[in-house]
């Protein structure tokens, strides 16, 4: 019984040590998030000359080109403000440079009886100045079968619109950000890193950890005590 309640101990110990430590590489990727976006302006010039653009990720851009609009993609089953609806992607080519890189302009609803219908966005013409903040390509959801090459699409595969633009495509895009406007909503949750699930976790496992502790001493010392049977005999 005192091995097994060691053992217990000590995994459910080195448990929420490990939760722990993940609640502290979290938060230190909340606080680098945090020094990237206090950092100036990214322009094209600085987001050219990188020797690794996603070294710039969650710092604030503004850059100007022109849009590629009839290269727009929209991914589906996107969310925002509780409600299933497109990412708008549209591709800006650089000003002064033949390079691309892919804008998530914001969310727009779907149309639920038509649902190969594209929804009508507008897309200015001539260069434009957008502002956000340089990501990396939005997450990719579970899609059955092989990834669409239509307008609407489950996830963005760089390397597929690449081919199918036929200009450089830039590792990064950019988040834009600002009030809502051409149709799209730019709502964009905070990022939630789930810290407090580690803290939570963690206090789990350390309770089960204590409560094992207890239960042993319990049973083991405290209790084998009082059982004891007294002495009845007579003393001389």
């Amino acid at each position: 019984m005192t091995l097994l309640t060691l053992l217990g101990m000590a995994i459910t110990g080195s448990l929420g040590r490990w939760q722990l430590n993940r609640a502290a590489q979290k938060e230190s990727l909340q606080a680098s998030m945090e020094a990237q976006g206090s950092k100036h302006l990214v322009d094209a010039f600085a987001l050219l000359a990188a020797p690794d653009p996603l070294a710039l990720v969650h710092q604030p851009a503004l850059l100007r080109g022109k849009w590629l609009a009839d290269q727009t993609v929209y991914l589906d089953n996107r969310q925002m403000q509780a409600k299933v609806g497109f990412f708008a992607v549209t591709p800006l080519r650089l000003e002064g440079s033949d390079r691309v890189i892919l804008v998530q302009r914001g969310w727009v609803a779907r149309n639920f009886v038509e649902r190969d219908k594209v929804p009508a966005i507008a897309t200015p013409s001539g260069l434009v100045a957008i502002e956000g903040r340089i990501a990396p390509p939005a997450g990719k959801l579970f899609e059955l079968g092989q990834p669409s090459v239509t307008a609407i699409r489950q996830n963005l595969d760089l390397q597929q619109l690449q081919l199918h633009i036929g200009e450089p495509l830039l590792p990064v895009i950019l988040r834009q950000t600002g009030p809502a406007s051409e149709g799209l909503l730019r709502d964009w949750p905070a990022v939630n890193n789930g810290v407090e699930k580690n803290y939570g976790y963690a206090l789990q496992w350390f309770g089960m950890s204590a409560l094992m502790a207890l239960l042993y001493l319990w049973y083991q010392i405290i209790q084998p005590r009082f059982r004891r049977p007294k002495d009845s005999k007579p003393h001389a």
